[in-house]
C-alpha cells in the first residue's frame, strides 16, 4: 500500500486537472506512487482517468448513492475510514478540497498544511503567508498523519501513461443526514474552462465597467478556449459572481497564459497570478501596478482592444 492518499476531485464524469497536481506533490514526497481515492455514485470513467496518470501506484473506489454529490459532510467519515493506514493525505487546494480537508484533520484527529507549495522532506512543507510574501517552513512531528490541501497552481499536473489497477472499497462508515444536495448553479451552463485549471484565462477588472461589458471578455474567451476570472473589485462592483474572483481571497491560478484588461493589480489580485507562465495586461492607465508584473504591457483602452482582437482572430 503506498503512504500517500490523492483524494480525486471531479464531476461525476472527468477528473479535475487539480487531482493530476495533488499526484505531482505526492511524488516528491513518495516517489514509489500514490493511491488515488474516488468517491461517487458511480466512479468508472473517472477511475479509468486517474488509472491512467503517472506516478498512481491504485485507484480506489468508493461507489455509494450518498457520494452522488460532492458534499464534504458526507465524503470526510468514509475518507478518515480509508485513510487510517496512510500517513498523507493530500486533497486540491480548490474549493472543493478547502471545503472537505479541514474536516478529514478533524476526523484524524490532526492539524491541517494548507496551501502547501513545496516539499522539503518527509515532514517538512513550505506553504505562503501574508499574501504570498513570504514563504514559511512547516515542520509536521513524527507519528501524526499529514493532511494538506494542495496549492495546485505549484505544481505541474502529472502526465499520462500510467496503468494502476482499479479496487472497489466497500465500507460501512455511517455519513450524516443533516446535509443534503439541492442544486448545482454553473454559470448559466457554460462550457467554458474550469477557472482553476484553465490553460488560458481572461480577466477583468473594475475598468471593465458593467456587468453588461463582461461579455466582451465571455466573446473574447469563448473564442480562443479560455477560462474568465475577475478582481476583487469587479466582484464587489456586482459586475461577475464571486466564484469568478481571482487573488488571495479568490482562486489562486497558473495558466499558460493569463490575460488581463482593466485590472489596476492590487497587491491582493497579484497573488493569484504570480505562477502564470506569461502575463498580458491591458489598461488605460501607464502607472498601473500591474505593469510591473506583466510580460506583456499595453497602455491602451480595453473596448477598443478586444474588438481588434476579434477581428485578427477572425
Amino acid at each position: 500500500m503506498a503512504r500517500v492518499l490523492v483524494i480525486a476531485e471531479h464531476d461525476g464524469t472527468h477528473l479535475n486537472q487539480s487531482t493530476a497536481r495533488c499526484v505531482s506533490c505526492a511524488a516528491q514526497i513518495d516517489p514509489a506512487g500514490a493511491d488515488v481515492l474516488v468517491l461517487g455514485a458511480d466512479c468508472t470513467a473517472v477511475a479509468a482517468e486517474a488509472a491512467a496518470l503517472q506516478g498512481v501506484a491504485r485507484v480506489l473506489t468508493l461507489t455509494r448513492p450518498e457520494n452522488a454529490a460532492a458534499l464534504a459532510a458526507v465524503f470526510a467519515p468514509q475518507i478518515a475510514a480509508v485513510a487510517s493506514g496512510y500517513g498523507y493525505v493530500l486533497g486540491p487546494s480548490t474549493t472543493f478540497g478547502k471545503d472537505l480537508m479541514p474536516r478529514v484533520a478533524a476526523l484524524l484527529g490532526v492539524g491541517q498544511v494548507s496551501d502547501l507549495m513545496g516539499v522539503d522532506g518527509p515532514r517538512s512543507f513550505r506553504r505562503p503567508i501574508y499574501a504570498g510574501n513570504a514563504v514559511l517552513t512547516v515542520e509536521v512531528p513524527e507519528g501524526l498523519t499529514v493532511v494538506a490541501t494542495v496549492r495546485a497552481a505549484s505544481f505541474r499536473p502529472a502526465g499520462a501513461g500510467g496503468t494502476a489497477p482499479v479496487e472497489a472499497l466497500a465500507t460501512s462508515t455511517p455519513v450524516p443526514a443533516h446535509t443534503r444536495f439541492v442544486e448545482l448553479r454553473t454559470g448559466s451552463g457554460s462550457t467554458r474552462p474550469d477557472l482553476q485549471t484553465a490553460r488560458i484565462v481572461v480577466s477583468g477588472g473594475r475598468g471593465v465597467g458593467s456587468e453588461a461589458n463582461f461579455a466582451l471578455l465571455y466573446q473574447l474567451a469563448d473564442r480562443i478556449g479560455a477560462g474568465v476570472g475577475a478582481s476583487r473589485a469587479a466582484v464587489d462592483a456586482g459586475f461577475v459572481p464571486n466564484d469568478m474572483q481571482v487573488g488571495q481571497t479568490g482562486k489562486i491560478i497558473a495558466p499558460e497564459l493569463y490575460m488581463a484588461f482593466g485590472i489596476s493589480g492590487a497587491i491582493q489580485h497579484l497573488t493569484g497570478i504570480k505562477d502564470a507562465g506569461l502575463i498580458v495586461a491591458i489598461n488605460k492607465d501607464p502607472e498601473a501596478a500591474i505593469f510591473q508584473v506583466a510580460d506583456v504591457g499595453l497602455v491602451g483602452d480595453l473596448f477598443q482592444v478586444i474588438p481588434e482582437l476579434l477581428k485578427k482572430l477572425g
